[in-house]
């Protein structure tokens, strides 16, 4: 570790020596809980198009994100203050805008719980959302199975337990207006928190900023994948 500054370990999903790759995992579990991952297959074009949906909704007025409020099955816009990430803190709740988009199936499910905005303002965004949410599900089963051989489990075992079956895959589309208000002297865009879920594989512009325990990652934006998980195996 640099002065006050974490290195990451960079797992690559395309080395022929799995073994290996399996190995570079745990020690990043272990040794810091994070790591970037590249050969994801998540191409770059998609990602840009992903940023561009995001920023080209999320510019929108509030009014009309409101319409796409998030629903019952949590899917959905939600909008500065709606969430407080650290239940310790004296603010309303953090500064940040987000939507939720769930799994999605080849065709188009009757009973769709997600939200989706007009075809007519947004014609490339269900499509483009559709591709990333089965590309992206696609990098976190190879991931798993690098972790389960990291364990010394069959590189299918979540796969033989069913943990693919319906798998409850996210896409949290996050915004940072990088605008506070003096009231907000102090607050955050997402507060100090614990992500659920099995793994957390997040994109990014390469603006840096994240930070966990005291500590500043800058997260660069050539390709790779920052990837997060629960905790250490």
């Amino acid at each position: 570790m640099a002065a006050g500054r974490l290195v990451l370990p960079v797992v690559d999903l395309a080395s022929p020596d799995v073994r290996s790759v399996a190995e570079a995992v745990r020690k990043a579990c272990v040794e810091s809980g994070f790591f970037y991952v590249t050969n994801h297959g998540i191409q770059d074009e998609l990602l840009d198009a992903v940023f561009a949906e995001s920023k080209k909704f999320f510019e929108l007025p509030l009014e009309e994100k409101m319409l796409l409020l998030r629903n019952s099955s949590h899917r959905g816009f939600t909008p500065p203050y709606d969430e407080k990430l650290d239940a310790t803190s004296e603010f309303q709740g953090d500064l940040k805008e987000s939507f939720y988009i769930g799994p999605v199936g080849d065709v188009d499910m009757p009973n769709d719980p997600n939200q989706w905005p007009s075809k007519e303002r947004f014609p490339s965004w269900k499509d483009t959302m559709k591709l990333y949410h089965a590309t992206a599900l696609a990098a976190g089963k190879r991931i798993l199975s690098l972790i389960a051989l990291s364990l010394d489990l069959d590189a299918e075992f979540f796969q033989n337990i069913g943990a693919f079956d319906s798998p409850s895959a996210v896409i949290r589309l996050l915004h940072y207006s990088g605008e506070v208000n003096e009231s907000d002297n102090g607050n955050y865009g997402a507060s100090a928190h614990s992500d659920y879920g099995m793994i957390t594989l997040l994109a990014t512009d390469g603006t840096p900023g994240f930070r966990y325990v005291g500590r500043r990652i800058r997260i660069p934006s050539s390709g790779k994948m920052f990837l997060t998980l629960m905790g250490p195996l």
